[in-house]
């Protein structure tokens, strides 16, 4: 695993759009969130995180289908779209992972985030499944650049670490 990150977007939102604010103060995401490389993301609500999820498509693309959603197959979108108006996205990318668009890996990571996010207190509140898989010699400790990204307030990703 390269882990590269993270980059940070503030969301405003409503139940039915959203609207993506980066640091260049432009209206859309780029670099790692607009490339195709597997990445995993982490949306919070004042300080927390609420949701933790990987994609393989371009932030802008996940977004919308977990916006628009059309409730076919079962899949309701984000809950969390529901709640407040505004949230921070954090956005890691994996190089190691652009070419082969495997995403394993980066899987196995989100489930060790969102387990570490338990242990500072609850499960992210709108988290609805965490997928497990047997995980490489590279997956058994979080990528560094993963310790850079609170996990709740002041409790850093990195502390825990085994």
């Amino acid at each position: 695993m390269n882990i590269v990150g993270p980059e940070r977007y503030e969301l405003t939102y409503d139940e039915h759009s959203f609207a993506v604010h980066c640091k260049d103060n432009t209206p859309q995401f780029s670099g790692i969130a607009a490339s195709k490389m597997p990445k995993l993301y982490i949306a919070s609500i004042n300080d927390v995180p609420v949701y933790v999820g990987i994609t393989k498509r371009r932030m802008s693309e996940r977004l919308r289908y977990g916006w628009n959603v059309t409730r076919q197959h079962g899949y309701h979108g984000y809950a969390w779209r529901r709640t407040g108006t505004n949230a921070v996205l954090h956005v890691w990318g994996d190089e190691d992972q652009a070419i082969e668009r495997d995403h394993l890996d980066l899987e196995t990571v989100e489930a060790e985030i969102v387990y570490l996010i338990r242990m500072n207190g609850q499960w992210p509140q709108f988290q609805t499944e965490i997928h497990f898989h047997p995980g490489h010699q590279n997956t058994g400790k979080l990528p560094k650049a993963f310790s850079r990204c609170s996990v709740s307030s002041g409790a850093s990703l990195g502390v825990v670490q085994r």
